[in-house]
């Protein structure tokens, strides 16, 4: 009789866990399909001749399902990528297998070694982006834990980022794509205003 509700028991263990994970990866493909579907809304309003400026909202938790459900394609080496917002700040965090981001490329300069090997890091930044214009600056960079100087980060982004994505750095400036006029940060999403 105890070996039948010990049993009885760990059934019902078994069968709510698979309930509440399948509800998990639901809500998370949820997000993700969500995500998809305001940013194919966003592209084909720039499309038009004059498009809708009907705010679009993607919200922290559409945009971290996007990126966890594959569909992001994150540069090689960079996996688990999360952002959370609040006005006007970007916090982000990720696994970064930095021997892949690097392509195999190595410097003799002793501060690149932090540079190497897999690593989470956090980044915080301010960004804004107004009149068709954005603007991202990178504050601070931790690498578990550690916070990156200055001058290695301004190293590592001259010498790694940069010849792949020569439009990103510390500082960036870029134009929006989409006819996007403006994307306010704030608490918990992004709001993209089209014109």
């Amino acid at each position: 009789m105890v070996r039948r509700a010990t049993t009885i028991r760990a059934l019902l263990i078994c069968c709510l866990s698979v309930a509440l994970f399948g509800q998990l990866t639901s809500n998370n493909f949820t997000g993700a399909r969500t995500a998809e579907q305001k940013f194919a809304h966003i592209e084909q309003n720039g499309r038009r001749p004059h498009p809708d400026p009907t705010p679009t909202v993607l919200t922290e938790d559409e945009v971290n399902s996007w990126f966890s459900s594959g569909e992001a394609g994150l540069p090689k080496g960079i996996s688990h990528l999360q952002l959370r917002t609040e006005p006007g700040v970007v916090h982000g965090s990720a696994d970064v297998d930095f021997d892949q981001v690097t392509a195999g490329r190595y410097s003799a300069n002793p501060l690149m070694s932090l540079f190497s090997g897999v690593h989470h890091v956090i980044a915080d930044a301010h960004a804004e982006a107004h009149s068709g214009t954005g603007e991202v600056h990178i504050d601070s960079v931790s690498i578990d834990g550690v916070t990156v100087p200055r001058m290695a980060l301004e190293y590592f982004v001259s010498r790694y980022i940069h010849p792949k994505y020569p439009n990103l750095g510390i500082d960036s400036t870029f134009k929006l794509p989409d006819k996007i006029d403006s994307a306010t940060v704030g608490s918990h999403q992004v709001t993209i205003i089209q014109k």
